[in-house]
């Protein structure tokens, strides 16, 4: 066993220091010297009382037996210090590039690092903090980046930790865990120095968006609330309680509207939905006077509008294969409230069944076609043959139906062809094809084939297993047998069947009529499809993309321009089904800023394009006709919450380490750097104009030498001594 008392030479790392201390080493087992000090006492005790000459000469004979026993001997230790580690954090965060901090911060860590390095024995590691990353919570994880830094330095050798930063630190809580206080009976100080580039604590006017409604129903209003808040010290001129401030909104680069809201308050905006799709709306608080920044005075809010339910009318002429198909489909949209009827039995069919034995349903033509005709998106007739069950007046309210902005799918077979057919009615008026009476019907084996407007055209385009531009008649989907063949056609052929005479008639047809849509398959076949004949083909998703197109479904349409930002990059696409559209666009910035962007071509009518967007805001991209816009948002939101320079969440970490507070000024030609020092552990560790790093007194053991304090040559003649002089006091008495 050792008892330490040395005299220790404290000196700088690298430099030997001697350290002297007395151990112990028991020439006997300790029980049994133990009991021989004891039988020692026994003894003096008895001579003690019976008051026998020599009892004195007898107690140094027994003290300097048993201390020759205890095998005293003097250890010399040979020590070398240990250099003491400091951490250099550096804050590269997304706020740190406000202003000139940035430049603050290397100018501090260029002249730390100097004066480091004329300190003996100090070592400073330099320890960066990256940008958040939102997905994890994002912010400045400071305390993370010194726990992980802490690991790699050897135990006790932490002298402190330097910190630069604007002190926007979103992970303080962490601190307890890797830094000491600066008082306790287990931890020594560990300084914690927090360096801010800035001359002083710093205003921010900030635009928060509360809540806000990810989809909005067309013609209603989406409700924004948002608030805007004053951070810091007050500015001159500018009131702690009840200032106002100007909010501007801007809506998919229309003409701005602005309201005067009061600071720190919340305040609700309604805005009007127009339109399918992403709508985008800049909010812009007004500047405040002294602010540090406004990059956080604006957002964007992104409200996707939807139609509400859509509402669609099916009529099947007769019990068929396809109407189940129709059924399946728009069925299953949640989004689709179907009506559906069947003729079963048509006016003009006579039998001998008296009227009041029947048990239909009477079709309700006047409501239907008359009195709630416009409450419905989409009127789809299957296999429909009129025989007298709408009147000439009905049909004409479903014609100006579809000129008034709704839309009509007509899904024909041999009920087409003929007189009294919808072709010789007022629909006759809005639909693309005419069909011929003799020849009109044709019946052969054939396949569905794509044109080549067809395969650019977003409902045929990509479709699966849509055959190859050069491929033979058997490859692709699966076959038809039936088609009606036209003899006059306007609009857009997306899909042709054979005419009979070996050319190519129209199969799938679809036209704007007005501000609504037709759209006419000139077979009722399409259900072979979904019973797998020949392969199959994609029927649902034909018929889904067809019922869609008719209902305007912006991703559906023949022009298209879109645009969205990711990872700092403006991506444009465009959709034309012109094979001559042109492959550039503009690109308007939010600062106003206007260039150019080249498209590159995607196939199937595709063009796309992608730049550099990162300022923040609403970048707008045009083809001169259509306008598409995308909001740049911040990587970090937590990082732009608040901007301002701040000691207020670090000051108390700094306190209870022992460090302190020093603020480095706005000009990096005129940074207030301090001092740096290596001060004692458990002192001052920081000053006007300085800061310090602790001492930790590391060292490691680099040799020892072990002497005895009471050698045996020694011992034994002042022992003989002693009992020689104890016999001679005894025998005198």
């Amino acid at each position: 066993m050792n008892a330490a008392s040395p005299a220790a030479i404290s000196q700088a790392g690298g430099v030997l220091s001697h350290v002297a201390s007395v151990g112990f080493a028991p020439l006997l087992p300790t029980p049994l010297l133990i009991t021989l000090a004891i039988l020692c006492v026994l003894a003096l005790g008895i001579g003690f009382a019976l008051r026998a000459g020599g009892t004195a000469w007898r107690l140094a004979g027994f003290a300097l037996l048993l201390g020759w026993l205890a095998g005293p001997h003097l250890v010399r230790a040979t020590w070398q210090a240990l250099p003491e580690t400091g951490l250099l954090v550096l804050d590269q965060t997304a706020s740190m590039s406000v202003a000139q901090r940035r430049q603050l911060a290397q100018a501090a860590a260029t002249r730390l690092r100097e004066e480091a390095g004329h300190i003996p024995g100090l070592t400073l590691r330099t320890v960066v903090v990256p940008p958040g990353n939102p997905a994890t919570g994002g912010g400045t994880r400071l305390f993370a980046a010194i726990g992980r830094a802490i690991s790699d330095v050897p135990a006790g050798q932490l002298a402190g930790v330097i910190a630069v930063t604007d002190g926007q630190v979103h992970d303080v809580a962490q601190a307890a865990q890797d830094l000491p206080p600066a008082s306790g009976a287990t931890a020594a100080a560990v300084p914690f120095q927090a360096l801010i580039v800035a001359s002083g604590e710093q205003t921010d006017r900030r635009l928060r968006v509360l809540s806000a409604p990810p989809y909005a129903i067309i013609g209603h209003d989406a409700t924004i609330r948002v608030q805007i808040e004053d951070l810091g010290p007050p500015t001159a001129g500018q009131p702690d309680a009840g200032a106002h401030a100007t909010l501007t909104l801007r809506r998919d680069g229309e003409t701005p509207i602005t309201h005067e809201v009061q600071v720190g308050v919340a305040q609700d905006i309604t805005l009007p939905v127009t339109h399918p799709g992403p709508m985008l709306v800049q909010l812009t608080a007004s500047t405040l006077p002294g602010e540090v920044s406004t990059l956080n005075n604006q957002t964007v809010v992104q409200i996707n509008g939807v139609r509400d339910r859509l509402r669609v009318l099916l009529v099947s002429g007769a019990p068929n294969q396809g109407e189940r198909v129709w059924r399946r489909l728009l069925k299953a949209d949640p989004a689709v409230d179907l009506v559906h009827f069947t003729i079963l039995r048509p006016p003009d069919k006579d039998d001998t069944t008296p009227l009041n034995e029947l048990a239909l349903i009477a079709f309700p033509t006047r409501e239907l076609f008359q009195e709630k005709i416009d409450s419905f998106d989409l009127i789809i007739l299957d296999g429909f043959e009129n025989r007298g069950i709408l009147p000439l007046a009905y049909l004409q309210n479903i014609a100006d139906f579809v000129r008034g902005g709704g839309g009509l799918l007509l899904t024909a077979g041999p009920e087409f062809i003929g007189r009294g057919s919808l072709q010789d009615t007022p629909l006759g008026d809005i639909l693309p094809v005419h069909v011929p009476e003799e020849g009109g019907l044709v019946q052969q084996r054939y396949r569905p084939a794509p044109t080549t407007l067809g395969r650019r055209h977003p409902v045929t385009a990509d479709l699966p297993q849509i055959p190859a531009a050069d491929a033979s008649g058997e490859a692709g989907w699966g076959p038809w047998y039936r088609a009606l063949r036209s003899d006059q056609s306007h609009g857009e052929v997306l899909l042709t069947s054979p005419d009979g005479a070996g050319g190519q008639s129209p199969l799938l047809v679809l036209d704007h009529v007005d501000r609504g849509r037709v759209a006419v398959l000139l077979s009722d076949q399409i259900w072979l499809w979904s019973r797998g004949e020949g392969g199959g083909g994609p029927q649902a998703e034909l018929l889904r993309r067809i019922a869609h197109w008719l209902m305007k479904e912006p991703d559906l349409e023949e022009e298209q321009l879109r645009a969205r930002i990711e990872q700092g990059r403006l991506l444009v696409t465009r959709r034309s089904i012109d094979a001559q559209a042109a492959h550039d666009v503009q690109v308007v910035a939010p600062d106003g800023d206007r260039g150019s962007l080249q498209l590159a071509s995607a196939g199937g009518g595709l063009l796309r394009g992608s730049g550099k967007a990162e300022a923040p805001g609403i970048w707008e991209v045009t083809d001169g006709t259509r306008h598409a816009y995308a909001a740049a948002l911040p990587g970090d939101p937590e990082e732009i919450a608040d901007l301002r320079a701040t000691a207020t969440r670090l000051a108390p970490v700094a306190a209870r380490t022992g460090g302190g507070i020093a603020w480095l000024g706005d000009d990096p030609a005129q940074t207030v750097i301090p001092q740096l020092r290596l001060v004692q552990r458990g002192a001052n560790a920081h000053g006007d104009g300085w800061i310090g790093l602790a001492r930790t007194g590391a060292h490691v053991v680099t040799g020892t030498r072990t002497d005895p304090l009471l050698p045996a040559w020694l011992v034994l003649p002042v022992l003989l001594a002693l009992l020689f002089a104890a016999w001679r006091r005894e025998g005198r008495t």
